[in-house]
């Protein structure tokens, strides 16, 4: 609920994120928001311009927030041996971040799946896609995000993790595990000619 030591923008960007984890993306309307908020409705579209807007913003905080608890997760315990055994263990620890925020990763899809038809929503998304690129390749492999490298490592995480999240939310108990992408790679690598 909507606590007055923060203004209306924050409170409606703090509403939409329950909302987000609660409801998802599509079946979120600016009257759930405003109530999560303790708003009102014309404040949507005076901080925002419209409900869409405010989810986006809303689901690129959320995804920011969850690359912060991914890289302290990730720093807790660094992953040692040789890299495929490495690449295996920070992937298990992706798995386990993803099963905490099912609902967060099944709003991204209907987000994405909306953005088709609203141009300004897939604009932001595309430009926080662009900076999840690097920042993975910083989080995942410690690679600094200005590194010439940093995007295309980036691009193939980021390529795992949308793949691997889709599995997850269909089947999680047949969906990839660490040792199973590890494999995969090394098979893949080793195979290459």
């Amino acid at each position: 609920m909507y606590n007055r030591s923060v203004g209306h923008r924050e409170a409606l960007l703090e509403g939409a994120k329950q909302c987000l984890r609660e409801q998802g993306y599509a079946r979120t309307t600016a009257r759930d928001i405003v109530a999560a908020s303790g708003t009102n409705l014309g404040s949507i579209g005076y901080h925002f311009g419209s409900k869409e807007a405010l989810l986006t913003e809303a689901m690129i905080e959320v995804f920011e927030d969850w690359g912060d608890e991914l890289g302290r997760v990730l720093a807790e315990t660094p992953p040692e041996g040789d890299p495929f055994e490495r690449f295996a263990a920070t992937w298990t620890r992706v798995i386990e971040t993803l099963t905490l925020h099912r609902g967060v990763w099944a709003a991204s899809v209907e987000a994405f799946i909306q953005s088709q038809h609203l141009p300004e929503v897939r604009e932001r998304l595309a430009d926080a896609l662009e900076l999840a690129r690097t920042g993975l390749a910083s989080v995942l492999q410690g690679i600094p995000e200005d590194a010439p490298e940093a995007r295309s490592v980036g691009a193939v995480h980021l390529a795992l993790l949308d793949g691997l999240m889709i599995q997850w939310m269909l089947d999680p108990d047949r969906a990839p595990t660490g040792q199973d992408l590890a494999d995969g790679l090394r098979t893949i690598l080793t195979g290459m000619r």
